[in-house]
């Protein structure tokens, strides 16, 4: 006689709410804000960037005066959907994320005109610019890439594609992003790097900080939580840094590495990977 048991279902696992993407951001004003449901995991946005980005609607690249993968041989000016040469407009390069980067056509202010100088280089077809961005000589931006209004992009930046950027951000001196998103007024100004990263609203990185993404011993990253431990499911995974963290210069992240809103890291600090409370201090 055969005795068939009744199966039992594993229930659905439970988002831990102290992990949940609104326990980190607040993304009720961000324009992409589609992409963090607010009862995800935290890292979930990073699973669905590349599909994303893919279905993202970008502007026409100008095969005559942008060749991909070559650095401009002169300043361009962006303007209600298409390029033109930057000689004939009067420029101030004033601080784009202030909005005081001007553009003038015999004296008239171009209201969200944005800038790319001279020696940047576009890779690729998909790359999306808002209205008043600068995009510094010496950048590299390989597609796709998506930047919001008044974000500035520094001479020596190194966008690698799926690069993901809000509203009056920095992307800065000899700083290196692949696969990441920076929410409004995130800034990594100076010798950052970021892999598979979140940077929330306000986060500042202190001069290079590295946000480290792939662990030495192969597998999924998984996080460390006072309940134990949850697997992520990627492979990378970097730092997701609540709204309003600030990192001291020097600082490194281990991947898998969450700090809630409001942290702190000091200099030369090693942050361990997992799960840091709302103010925490990393001294």
């Amino acid at each position: 006689m055969v005795i068939h048991k009744k199966r039992k279902h594993s229930p659905t696992p439970q988002v831990n709410v102290m992990l949940t993407v609104k326990s980190f951001y607040d993304v009720s004003s961000f324009a992409y804000q589609d992409l963090f449901p607010g009862n995800d995991h935290v890292w979930g946005p990073l699973k669905t960037l590349k599909a994303y980005m893919d279905s993202w609607s970008y502007l026409k690249i100008d095969t005559d005066l942008i060749k991909s993968g070559e650095p401009l041989p002169e300043t361009l000016v962006f303007l209600n959907g298409s390029f033109e040469k930057g000689g004939r407009f009067t420029i101030e390069f004033g601080d784009a994320t202030k909005g005081k980067l001007k553009v003038y056509d015999n004296g008239r202010l171009l209201e969200n005109a944005a800038v790319i100088m001279a020696g940047a280089v576009l890779c690729g077809s998909r790359i999306s610019l808002g209205s008043g961005v600068l995009v510094e000589s010496g950048a590299f931006i390989k597609s796709p890439t998506i930047i919001g209004d008044r974000t500035e992009i520094r001479q020596g930046a190194y966008l690698r594609g799926y690069c993901l950027a809000g509203k009056r951000c920095v992307l800065g001196h000899v700083t290196e992003i692949k696969h990441s998103i920076l929410l409004d007024d995130a800034k990594a100004g100076h010798f950052a790097y970021l892999g598979d990263s979140i940077l929330g609203n306000n986060v500042n990185l202190g001069a290079g900080t590295k946000l480290a993404n792939l662990r030495f011993i192969p597998g999924n990253v998984q996080i460390k939580t006072e309940e134990g431990m949850i697997d992520t499911g990627l492979r990378k995974l970097g730092a997701l840094l609540g709204d309003h963290v600030q990192t001291g210069c020097n600082s490194v992240t281990n991947p898998g590495t969450m700090l809630g809103m409001e942290s702190m890291v000091m200099p030369n600090m090693t942050v361990p990977s997992g799960f840091h409370k709302r103010n925490s201090i990393i001294r």
